[in-house]
């Protein structure tokens, strides 16, 4: 290569262009200047853990209004537990010191109140499911009670009432038995389980009264003569052997001459009535 070249290699080519030129003195490679305006690339966040993600899910809590009554009703639970065992405790204790006497009149009265809340519980069934299963529930609480006020009637003596019972008659032929007499027979055969009583044609209610009327007996006012007739609807099986018990109503009237006869029978039928009376000041507290 001769010297021209060299001194030409320095110098600019006289035909070059000036676009030419900048090419030839720019870089090979040239940094990329994004646009004004342009979005910058989004910044990745980096990958979480299982236990950051676990964390995460679990702070702060969330609690929904479910989760906080199932809260409140465990706590109630708990603490009924609680006060139920801390009460069993007591009452072992108590119990631990009990003669056996007083244990065995513990059982009984439990075994009692057992079975007195049994019977109730089945009387109640029942009368749910006659209420459940009968297509009209107000039709059925009307039968109720008109079932009632039946019952409460052959008590009050307005309705008739007829069941197995007894007859007693008692013949006075020498005038000799009294009022009070007739009045112990009376009481003694409520006592024996009596649902109904009438004495000659006269029903015999709570505020029965009698009283002497020469050689006869006023029942509530009315004169009834002898034979004494009483036709008492009740269990046979208790009402005889109480009017027979030793010293009882059927020997102190034969010790006054009179003759005395009890017959059960299985169907006995009370139809004298009583009127039913209005209370004057007394009115139902129910609304």
């Amino acid at each position: 290569m001769s010297d021209q070249d060299e001194t030409r290699r320095g110098e600019p080519f006289q035909d070059e262009t000036p676009t030419t030129r900048l090419r030839r003195e720019l870089p090979a490679e040239v940094p990329v200047v994004p646009a004004q305006g342009a979005a910058p690339e989004e910044i990745s966040e980096p990958e979480l853990t299982g236990r950051q993600r676990l964390a995460k899910g679990l702070w702060p809590p969330r609690v929904t209004r479910a989760q906080l009554i199932v809260a409140v009703l465990l706590f109630g639970l708990g603490f009924g537990l609680a006060v139920q065992v801390a009460s069993n405790s007591d009452s072992d204790n108590a119990l631990r010191g009990a003669r056996q006497e007083d244990l065995v009149r513990i059982l009984d009265e439990l075994d009692d109140r057992s079975q007195r809340l049994e019977d109730e519980k089945q009387g109640l069934e029942k009368q749910r499911q006659e209420l459940e299963n009968s297509s009209d529930q107000a039709e059925e609480a009307r039968k109720q009670t008109v079932e009632k006020e039946k019952q409460l009637g052959v008590l009050a003596g307005t309705v008739a009432a007829q069941g197995p019972g007894i007859t007693m008659t008692i013949e006075d032929t020498e005038g000799t038995v009294e009022a009070d007499m007739l009045l112990d027979a009376i009481q003694e055969l409520r006592a024996a389980g009596a649902e109904a009583i009438q004495v000659n044609g006269v029903r015999v209610v709570a505020d029965t009264y009698l009283t002497d009327s020469g050689k006869s007996v006023n029942v509530d006012g009315n004169k009834i003569n002898t034979p004494y007739r009483f036709k008492v609807i009740g269990k046979p099986q208790d009402l005889e052997p109480a009017l027979n018990i030793p010293g009882g109503v059927v020997q102190t009237l034969e010790k006054e001459q009179a003759t005395v006869t009890v017959e059960r029978s299985t169907k006995i039928v009370v139809d004298a009535l009583r009127a039913a009376e209005q209370p004057d000041y007394a009115r139902s507290s129910s609304r």
